[in-house]
């Protein structure tokens, strides 16, 4: 029975982790939903007993218990409610094991809140708003005509008609997992699977079994054969994000496999052939990472055989009001609300702005400006640009470190930034990178002016 047109839905989240906790209630919020939530499976049990519940969304890894726990008592119940289960490390493993307990979809960490809307108004069958419908440039996954984006695409449809190894650089933010889903599609294996691989987001004690799976025994816990990435993404791409975070011992088995074409599970004393595109990135300098001995240089050739790089976004000023157009019809559509215009001086302040997280920043600040509008206009003030250059003056410009306190506080705010764009604005992850309590990195956000 369809539930559009009756009372407000409500949502129950299960995450024991606050962050990820408070980001799912605020979407949901913004949504029109009702919210409750719960930091265990004991108090989600008891939550869900009570009844009056829509829609329940589950972490995979609770303190006490699992998802699974979740999904199980809502199926052996019978109780009405839809599932869906937030899986770490885009376990392809996981998202099987949910499913088949009775969950009728999963998200992969970080989570994709485009992704978590869509599964939401599936599973409550609500109605998308029409001004979420796209507009003539919403379906383009680049927007723009600068020669800087012009000519990545150009090299992009050149890519697609290749069966070579691509390397795409670009600062946090440019857009290269786009690029290369861009290139996948376009290519003659657009019809099998592209499967996406943050390399900096896999502990390195599963990175041999996440990538290449495993035979049952191979190790406590083994409790049945798996598949990893490489063997999901046969006859399809693998794309490998952030490919310099592997760590050098990875970096030889993944070799042999390019070379070889084929895998080992764990356990296993076959190999597997498989027919992989791979298709890799990183922010960083992958060159000075060889010459740093932090990367294997053959392992380097292998995938740097062709360079695409995404042009951030300052290098094409012209086209920030198209893109912040794009952004903004589909954000407003995705919250429900009339698509606000933009004031000559917000649209000045964005063009001259430098967005050092890119496509991804302008996102954050236009999702921010519209929750502080007033629903018609969004001005210079809604849009709340803060340059460092005005809290403090840049390095090259001082060419000192005093005063202390300045350096220091410009030191730790770099160093938190590049945290943040790192876990994708995860702060408990970030917290963990930087060595410090999830409290600490709060504090020191508010300190420094981070938002």
């Amino acid at each position: 029975m369809s539930r559009k047109n009756t009372k407000t839905p409500r949502v129950l989240v299960v995450d024991d982790e606050p962050d990820l906790r408070e980001l799912l209630e605020l979407t949901l919020l913004k949504m029109g939903l009702e919210v409750e939530s719960a930091e265990s499976v004991p108090q989600a049990l008891q939550r869900l007993d009570r009844g009056g519940i829509d829609l329940c969304l589950t972490d995979m890894r609770l303190g006490q218990g699992s998802g699974l726990d979740v999904v199980r008592h809502i199926n052996e119940g019978g109780l009405d409610v839809p599932v869906a289960v937030i899986t770490a490390f885009g376990s392809l493993d996981n998202a099987v094991e949910v499913l088949k307990a009775g969950a009728f979809d999963y998200l992969a960490k970080p989570v994709s809140l485009e992704q978590l809307r869509t599964l939401v108004r599936s599973a409550l069958e609500l109605e998308r708003p029409p001004a979420s419908r796209p507009a003539d440039s919403a379906d383009k996954p680049f927007i723009g005509e600068s020669p800087a984006i012009a000519a990545a695409l150009t090299l992009i449809d050149k890519l697609a008609r290749s069966q070579a190894p691509v390397y795409i650089t670009g600062e946090s933010g440019s857009g290269k997992e786009r690029a290369a889903r861009l290139i996948h599609q376009k290519s003659s294996r657009s019809d099998k699977p592209f499967v996406a691989v943050n390399c900096g987001a896999i502990p390195e004690n599963l990175m041999e079994s996440e990538f290449f799976g495993y035979k049952k025994g191979a190790f406590t816990g083994a409790d049945q054969e798996r598949d990893g990435f490489c063997q999901a993404a046969d006859g399809g791409t693998l794309f490998l994000d952030e490919v310099a975070d592997l760590p050098l011992a990875m970096q030889v088995k993944l070799l042999r496999v390019i070379q070889e074409r084929r895998v080992r599970k764990l356990g296993d004393t076959r190999e597997i052939p498989i027919d992989v595109r791979i298709v890799c990135a990183t922010h960083q300098d992958l060159a000075k990472c060889v010459e740093a001995g932090r990367f294997r240089q053959d392992l380097y050739y292998r995938l740097n055989v062709i360079a695409l790089h995404m042009p951030a976004l300052r290098e094409m000023r012209e086209d920030i009001p198209a893109i912040a157009r794009g952004l903004l019809t589909r954000l407003a559509g995705l919250n429900g609300m009339t698509e606000p215009s933009l004031s000559p001086d917000a649209l000045a302040a964005l063009v001259s702005y430098d967005f050092p997280g890119n496509v991804r920043e302008l996102e954050n600040i236009l999702e921010r400006a519209l929750a502080l509008c007033d629903g018609r206009r969004i001005t210079v003030d809604d849009l709340q640009l803060k340059r460092l250059d005005d809290e403090m003056p840049p390095m090259a410009a001082i060419g000192d470190k005093y005063p202390l306190q300045d350096y220091l506080d410009r030191v730790e705010k770099e160093a938190i930034l590049e945290a943040l764009d790192k876990t994708r604005f995860n702060r408990t992850q970030a917290a963990k990178i930087l060595g410090v309590t999830f409290r600490s990195l709060r504090y020191r956000m508010e300190r420094l002016g981070i938002n």
